[in-house]
């Protein structure tokens, strides 16, 4: 196996992402991200990490208000569209109109469609058809990639 295969081989399991050609209205360098968010923001919202299940406190947030980007601060979803989906990370059933961008996301198991915002790019987590009424939809966020601001 010569590297060229091997690396063919990795991308289209989707481990390896090719970069992103899209341009957003916030766009800082590496080292500026790193210093505006934590580590686990910095993980989620610019290398597309996951956070574990049932570690957000965001997943139990039920007061009135407004989930923003923890990288840009533009509100995504309001409050009255989230729902306990009982997976472990906060879900909503819409996102605020304009808030967020998605595109394709291959991986080792089928394709998923991952949600970013659409300002910064910042990786917020997927959306999924088996949510509720009355989009059926599930936008099972990443806590780490927002903030709450209560109404």
């Amino acid at each position: 196996m010569n590297r060229r295969f091997f690396l063919a081989s990795v991308a289209a399991t989707g481990l390896v992402r090719p970069a992103r050609a899209e341009s957003f209205e916030v766009t800082l360098t590496d080292a500026e991200w790193r210093a505006r968010l934590t580590p686990a923001q910095y993980a989620v919202l610019r290398q597309e990490d996951t956070e574990r299940a049932g570690s957000s406190p965001l997943d139990g947030e039920q007061r009135s208000g407004t989930f923003a980007c923890a990288g840009c601060d533009l509100p995504l979803f309001s409050a009255d569209h989230k729902y306990d989906s009982g997976t472990g990370w906060p879900s909503f059933w819409q996102p605020l109109p304009g808030a967020v961008g998605t595109r394709p996301d291959p991986g080792l198991f089928g394709s998923r469609t991952e949600v970013h915002c659409r300002r910064c790019g910042g990786h917020l987590g997927h959306v999924f058809d088996d949510g509720p009424d009355p989009t059926g939809k599930r936008y099972c966020m990443n806590g780490a990639a927002m903030a709450f601001r209560a109404a």
